[in-house]
């Protein structure tokens, strides 16, 4: 295994359905520079068979190398079998940091792989630098509530490790590259105890947490029927739907759709704030946004600290005003 070096930075490429989650390309492009920051060589991770197309897209994405573990353990997605096989990797090659995404499985295969390297694992990280006089990675995330940022390093042990939320870091440009073999570990792990019986996909709209323009709702949509009115609008810009949690608490939306800490962050280029207060727990998760149009009736509202345009008014006669106007 003369191909791969011992203390490189590693970013676990997540598959599901046979495709390369987006959040694990973000990861190498933010990887990337870490790497060159720190002159490490940044691996790419992938648990179980991919295509090849899929391998090129790692290694056009920044990927020095890719890691494929293979073994009749993987072909299931569980997270015992799965965290077992980069556990195993890891004390074979010994990366020095290691970066997960913060989707559903990630949070909870991650914690896992940590405790068992008997390391730390900084979760929903929103920025990834290198301390330049140590060249430590500092892992920066929300605390309290969103009410601060807090940087944290990991001094002595090994891997350093975090999660980043989907949707947080941008998607690299694919450089053009020639096609490369990855490196093939056997995985001769336990089957699983427990068995897959069926996977089920979620019908859901469009990905959020990719998504260029999201018009949100918030509580002062008022009622359920007034959603249309946000799909009406996002339609017309070609844009997703989101919402605060009280409205998925309530059953008016999907969790898919939720933004803020509990949910998904978000960059789009445009941001339609509808009826959104503007808890601190829904402002961690809008950071990213580019531009942000925010409309309520009360002029105090939190969310008009953050906004590029503020619209004091009834949410729902705006979004009617707005619709016909671009009938």
């Amino acid at each position: 295994m003369e191909r791969i070096k011992k203390g490189a930075l590693w970013v676990f490429c997540e598959v599901q359905a046979n495709e390369l989650l987006p959040v694990g390309l973000q990861l190498l492009g933010r990887g990337k520079t870490l790497a060159e920051e720190s002159n490490r060589p940044l691996y790419a991770v992938v648990l179980g068979k991919i295509p090849q197309e899929s391998v090129k897209l790692l290694h056009a994405s920044g990927a020095d190398e890719v890691i494929m573990s293979v073994g009749a353990a993987l072909e299931e997605k569980l997270e015992k079998p799965y965290a077992d096989s980069l556990i195993a990797l890891a004390k074979q090659f010994e990366p020095d940091i290691l970066l997960v995404g913060a989707t559903p499985f990630g949070r909870a295969f991650a914690p896992r792989v940590a405790a068992a390297l008997q390391t730390g694992l900084t979760a929903d990280c929103t920025e990834l630098s290198i301390e330049e006089e140590s060249g430590l990675l500092l892992q920066t995330r929300p605390a309290f509530g969103g009410n601060m940022m807090a940087t944290i390093r990991t001094a002595t042990s090994r891997p350093q490790m975090a999660t980043a939320r989907p949707g947080v870091l941008p998607l690299p440009e694919p450089m053009e590259v020639e096609d490369r073999d990855p490196v093939i570990i056997e995985d001769n792990g336990e089957l699983s105890v427990v068995k897959l019986l069926k996977e089920t996909a979620i019908e859901r709209g469009a990905d959020i947490s990719q998504s260029k323009i999201i018009v949100a709702a918030g509580r002062g949509i008022g009622q359920k029927k007034n959603l249309k009115l946000v799909q009406a609008l996002a339609d017309k810009l070609g844009g997703a739907v989101g919402s605060t949690r009280p409205l998925v608490d309530m059953g008016f939306c999907p969790y898919s759709s939720q933004i803020g800490q509990t949910g998904y962050s978000v960059a789009p280029d445009l941001l339609i704030c509808c009826g959104i207060s503007g808890a601190v727990q829904h402002l961690a998760g809008i950071g990213g946004a580019k531009t942000v149009i925010a409309i309520n009736t009360d002029p105090k509202a939190p969310i008009f600290a953050v906004a590029d345009y503020k619209i004091v008014g009834d949410c729902v006669s705006v979004l009617e005003n707005l619709i016909k106007a671009l009938d």
